[in-house]
């Protein structure tokens, strides 16, 4: 995924504009807006800063492996369940539904934090029929 097309899905999945991350990072409306449209050539400080702004953390990594992924039990849920597809295509309204998929998974992996324990079927089906009724 594209530097441009992670910061417009966090500015729009948090609901904030660009003038107000802009604000919040202390960067300029139009540095913003041709980040998210793939032009410029950003800092680690600007990226760090809208990083912040959005509530998510800058990670920086220099190396020939990937990363070990660690297995997301809200993504092998969703995999599993014919009724989150619907239910995401409702809720995607505007933005794309890979977005709002990861949206959902990383809720449910938040929700197997807090928990304490991995969500389990039941927990997604209570987290949709939420969703539904918002």
């Amino acid at each position: 995924m594209e530097l441009g097309e992670v910061l417009r899905d966090r500015r729009k999945a948090a609901g904030r504009t660009i003038a107000s991350v802009a604000v919040d990072a202390g960067l300029s409306v139009p540095y913003i807006a041709n980040l998210e449209n793939g032009r410029g050539n950003p800092t680690l400080s600007a990226l760090d800063r809208l990083a912040t702004a959005l509530g998510a953390r800058l990670e920086v990594r220099v190396g020939d492996e990937e990363p070990p992924v660690s297995p997301s039990v809200g993504a092998a849920l969703l995999a599993g369940s014919d009724r989150a597809d619907g239910v995401v295509r409702t809720l995607a309204g505007g933005r794309s539904r890979a977005a709002t998929r990861r949206q959902l998974v990383a809720t449910l992996d938040s929700l197997g934090d807090l928990l304490g324990r991995p969500p389990t079927p039941a927990d997604l089906s209570r987290l949709l029929d939420l969703l539904q009724l918002a």
